[in-house]
């Protein structure tokens, strides 16, 4: 037992190690679990922002959904109002709107073109 602590490796043989070397592997362990710790911690935070992210993106696209659904509402009732519109006697009406309509697409694009 005495020759144990004098770091003797005959004396130590049975125990696979000196007491120098020891030392050496458990501070190289420690500096590797806390590389570890360090790295853990790392992945931790990212996966916290990660699931973050996804719930805000989650939430922006069920806000995305619902602007959708009230859009093809109103473009439903402006379609009807449309067919309502060609089926009535009000066929200037409706030849005048379009006219206006190519008109102003015209108009538009003359003025993108003229930048």
């Amino acid at each position: 037992p005495a020759a144990v602590f004098t770091g003797d490796a005959a004396a130590a043989g049975s125990y696979g190690y000196t007491n120098s070397g020891y030392s050496v592997y458990e501070e190289e362990n420690d500096r590797l679990t806390e590389s570890l710790r360090t790295k853990v911690s790392a992945i931790k935070s990212l996966s916290i922002e990660i699931g973050t992210e996804v719930k805000n993106q989650n939430k922006m696209l069920s806000e995305m959904e619902n602007d959708f659904d009230s859009t093809g509402g109103l473009l439903g009732a402006t379609m009807g109002r449309l067919r309502t519109l060609s089926r009535g006697s009000q066929t200037k009406l409706l030849c005048y709107m379009m006219l206006f309509s190519l008109f102003v697409f015209f108009v538009i694009y003359w003025i993108i073109k003229l930048r």
